[in-house]
């Protein structure tokens, strides 16, 4: 598998150094199963500076992606507040899913209208009746290459290259979450392009905040765990901090269920206080479906 990381910000010498130390510190039997490759942040010269203030720092580099990686056909891009919960190769599955007009696959923003943004407050065109999330986002960068996109600007299709700065002109003053906003409009408009997956594959606070709103996640657990708001590092919503803190604090080679899935449970049920903890089975339930199936392709000494 080939891992790339585009997202190096302030001090970037020091963050690539411990970015790859961290890498290079793991076990040999996890690191020889994945390569690496570390890229600077690139937006296009011109505009560099208004694409780099338009969100987050590095939250835009992944509208170019297909042009940085232009030998790359297919990738999973993943925000850095996503914690996998089962392998990450059944993501990688939704690619061989895709028809043939589909070339991104993202999960929807909200599962319910009365609670959702878009719908509510959005000041422009948005993908289906909630609008998407970009934090899980797989592309077929060929495919993005190659296709002229509709749009509201001209009556002529554009490819992705010649989009995405109209699009930012036209719409910088309406849109709130940046790259993720122009990515709804350009799928309101080419939604045939999208393959939309289940919110089991971008579980964020939003789908349990207020009470559980994810249907798939209450029938089959949590896949990916995403820890927008910041949740994984203060007490709002302790479940996810619980996630997080766990997996942080596991050391591989250790028993996965004794150090790693166990801990866990303990912690997560100081957190049935809240709403998202009354969920708590959720957050474990793919994570001890995978540990299990480790355990069973283990030999036995």
């Amino acid at each position: 598998m080939q891992w790339a990381s585009l997202c190096l910000t302030s001090k970037k010498e020091m963050n690539e150094f411990l970015f790859v130390f961290q890498l290079e510190s793991w076990p040999d039997f996890i690191r020889s199963r994945f390569n690496y490759t570390v890229y600077s942040i690139s937006f296009p010269s011109e505009n560099a500076a208004e694409w780099k203030k338009l969100f987050k720092p590095c939250a835009s580099q992944r509208l170019f992606l297909p042009l940085i990686l232009k030998d790359v056909d297919s990738i999973v891009y993943v925000d850095s507040d996503i914690l996998f919960l089962q392998p990450v190769d059944q993501l990688w599955g939704f690619l061989s899913q895709f028809n043939s007009s589909q070339l991104a696959a993202m999960a929807p923003e909200h599962e319910e209208p009365r609670i959702a943004w878009y719908n509510r407050f959005a000041r422009h065109p948005f993908y289906g009746r909630t609008g998407i999330n970009s934090g899980v986002m797989l592309m077929n960068m060929t495919r993005m290459r190659s296709t002229f996109f509709k749009n509201d600007m001209t009556s002529v299709g554009l490819r992705w290259e010649e989009l995405l700065m109209p699009l930012l002109q036209k719409y910088k003053l309406n849109i709130t979450w940046g790259d993720q906003d122009l990515l709804n409009i350009i799928f309101h408009y080419n939604p045939e392009s999208l393959l939309e997956f289940p919110c089991q594959w971008n579980y964020r606070p939003d789908h349990c905040i207020y009470g559980s709103n994810c249907a798939s996640a209450e029938e089959d657990g949590i896949y990916i765990l995403h820890g927008n708001r910041g949740v994984y590092h203060d007490y709002k919503q302790p479940a996810f901090r619980a996630v997080y803190e766990a997996i942080k604090k596991y050391a591989f080679g250790t028993d996965p269920t004794t150090f790693l899935l166990d801990p866990l449970e303990d912690e997560l049920l100081g957190t049935t206080h809240t709403y998202c903890g009354k969920s708590h089975s959720l957050f474990t339930k793919r994570l001890t479906r995978s540990l299990a199936n480790i355990n069973r392709r283990t030999p036995r000494g």
